[in-house]
């Protein structure tokens, strides 16, 4: 399945951090769906519930937090552009910090999915799979 052109480094690099933003969302959403379809036969409204549990500014920025230390200088920049960018939107339920957090969290993980570079971005999405126990 082709879900289009891979990226060079220097295009990701040049988007918008908010854009990279907007698609790692996206991956993570959809890596945490798949967990959870694959490990649980639930019906899709308890799917939703925890999915969102999953996915939301707290838990990714407790995730960016965890994840620092080990991204590489490159995923750091772009950590750092997409928690410092200028986001129209408030954080719903969530302290401005925990959002920026998220932010940043969620550009790392467009731009290595951009690039495809999708054995980093499982390695990084796995730390969250392994802290739910």
């Amino acid at each position: 399945m082709d879900f289009g052109r891979i990226l060079t480094e220097k295009e990701a690099l040049a988007l918008n951090p908010l854009a990279l933003a907007y698609v790692g969302d996206a991956v993570q959403s959809l890596y945490v769906r798949h967990r959870l379809v694959a490990e649980h036969d639930f019906k899709a409204g308890e799917l939703h519930k925890l999915t969102s549990a999953l996915v939301n500014a707290k838990v990714q920025a407790v995730l960016a937090e965890k994840l620092l230390d080990v991204l590489t200088e490159t995923e750091r920049s772009v950590y750092l552009r997409g928690r410092n960018g200028k986001s129209h939107h408030k954080a719903k339920n969530q302290t401005g910090a925990d959002y920026r957090k998220a932010t940043g969290l969620e550009a790392v993980l467009g731009y290595l999915y951009l690039t495809g570079k999708f054995e980093r971005l499982a390695q990084l999405l796995e730390v969250q799979n392994e802290n739910r126990g």
